[in-house]
């Protein structure tokens, strides 16, 4: 005869929890556990489930306060009531018993609400249950609540923004800069996990309990707490272990590959999105006009951000050269145009024209006693030529990293996108969203780094005949640099906060994405003052 399986197990200790709740009839039995049902379309994990008077009772437990009937009487919560019956309509399943009662403990106003579970209730859940899947089977999101205290607490709102929806629906009725919006700041302004770069060759990663562990021959293991990563970097040919590989997933860690010669391999970065968004992506980046929108406004920040670091800096300096001076009127003349390019055959044209005459004056902004050795001639790339473009492509690499990453992680295909054309290896998105920080996050603090004479001419590169590359100990300068301007905070001038600079490029992928959901009007509005 086969015994039924007994759902509560007893236990000679209280939870901490419990211990304060003054619960009637408490019993000494209770059990977690994660329940799975194909009836019901439903998988969930109970956070407590009790025996009284040998009736099972699920309990769920909730640090906020209930809510309030007409005569101020605590009330569950709708969501909260859907929730506890459904764990109530798991359990009865799988156990075989009638299940009649669920109670939710709000722990801010210290009460119990109780929750009957009847046809009523079972029809209620059926019903959030349809309307669930037909929001499923949408490729289409939800709109913004109109209630925005709703939006104070919710966890998802940093990934849809709804401060900034409701910002980008009044940029129809009036320009940016006259708005005066309270905003609710529901974007974290930082990330406070760290990027993990290793650059020893053979160096080999691996996991270590809750850390990673970073073992290199002859020398000490490091150990890292993994709550404090968020992306491991892999320079060269390290090497990385499939249990930390797992633990990365886990814990939504992005790994990334460079090479020596700083060439940006790759990505593994779990959780890469939902299919409806990415469905979303290739239906918007299919319209011409959409994407013709979207480029000319990114076009237009990259040379108004390249002609502003040429201004400042020759300003700062005191320096305004005749070259400088070409430049800047030369790019002048080409913004106007440009703006009313009808192609982005032609965007490309003008784009590259305001870059060859910026890249012509970047020499200008270096002072003398930087040395000649560290001028650039032009830019070159693959290989890099001298010293500048070595340490420009290197951190052009760091960034096309950080940006795929960004992109990775709000769910949008990489390989999809609007003005750069699709290349073997390279991702066309993170080629286009890079365009938004090559100033500020690598031209800038690069030049800059150069006239404070941080770099040794001999020992921070390694020269091959015409080809210059970064030594490890000039990669590891200018990773340092360059993790340094990326801490950094900038105000927001369309958002109108204050944000690392590693959160505004997560900030950018979600407003690209606002873009095709009729909540646009906010991407590539950044500009260098």
């Amino acid at each position: 005869m086969r015994r039924r399986k007994n759902w509560v197990q007893p236990s000679r200790t209280e939870s901490a929890a419990s211990q304060t709740q003054p619960d009637d009839d408490v019993e000494s039995e209770k059990i977690q556990l994660s329940l799975e049902s194909e009836k019901w379309g439903l998988t969930g994990k109970v956070d407590c489930l009790r025996r009284r008077d040998g009736m099972l009772i699920p309990y769920e437990h909730k640090r906020g306060r209930s809510a309030r009937s007409a005569d101020n009487k605590p009330e569950a919560w709708a969501s909260d009531r859907l929730q506890v019956i459904a764990y109530a309509a798991l359990i009865a399943e799988h156990s075989g018993r009638e299940i009649t009662e669920g109670r939710i403990r709000y722990h801010a106003d210290n009460v119990m609400v109780r929750v009957p579970i009847d046809d009523a209730a079972l029809h209620d859940l059926k019903d959030a249950i349809r309307r669930a899947r037909v929001l499923q089977s949408s490729i289409e999101r939800p709109p913004v609540t109109e209630n925005e205290r709703l939006c104070v607490k919710c966890s998802l709102a940093p990934v849809c923004l709804p401060e900034e929806a409701r910002l980008a629906l009044m940029l129809s009725e009036a320009p940016p800069e006259t708005l005066a919006v309270k905003q609710l700041n529901l974007f974290p302004a930082d990330d406070d996990r760290r990027t993990l770069h290793v650059l020893t060759h053979g160096a080999r990663i691996g996991r270590k309990g809750d850390r990673i562990e970073v073992s290199v021959t002859g020398e000490a293991p490091q150990l890292h707490p993994s709550r404090e990563i968020g992306q491991i970097v892999l320079h060269g040919f390290a090497q990385i272990s499939t249990q930390a590989l797992r633990m990365c997933g886990q814990q939504e860690i992005g790994v990334h590959w460079i090479t020596t010669g700083g060439q940006y391999m790759g990505a593994w970065v779990s959780g890469t999105g939902s299919v409806q968004r990415r469905i979303r992506q290739y239906e918007a980046l299919t319209n011409r006009g959409l994407c013709l929108q979207l480029a000319g406004r990114l076009a237009e920040a990259r040379a108004r951000g390249q002609l502003s670091f040429l201004l400042r800096s020759s300003r700062e300096a005191g320096r305004l050269t005749p070259e400088i001076q070409s430049s800047i009127k030369a790019i002048r003349k080409l913004l106007s145009p440009m703006l009313r390019a009808t192609s982005i055959d032609s965007l490309r044209g003008y784009e590259g024209s305001i870059g060859g005459y910026y890249f012509r004056a970047l020499p200008d902004l270096i002072v003398p006693e930087a040395g000649e050795e560290m001028k650039p001639d032009g830019r070159s790339r693959r290989p890099p030529r001298d010293r500048c473009n070595a340490l420009l492509s290197f951190g052009y690499a760091l960034l096309l990293k950080d940006v795929t990453n960004a992109i990775m992680v709000v769910g949008l295909d990489p390989s999809l996108g609007f003005f750069h054309r699709p290349r073997s290896q390279a991702p066309p998105l993170a080629l286009d969203l890079m365009e938004l920080f090559r100033v500020p996050l690598v031209d800038l603090p690069v030049i800059a780094s150069i006239n404070r004479k941080q770099w040794d001419i001999e020992s921070d590169f390694d020269i091959a005949g015409q080809q210059v590359w970064l030594s490890d100990e000039g990669r590891k300068k200018l990773i340092s640099i360059y993790e340094r301007r990326k801490s950094d905070y900038w105000r927001h001038p369309v958002v109108r906060r204050s944000l690392s600079y590693s959160r505004i490029m997560e900030l950018e992928v979600r407003l690209l994405e606002k873009e095709w959901m009729n909540e646009g009007g906010l991407f590539a509005r950044m500009r260098l003052r």
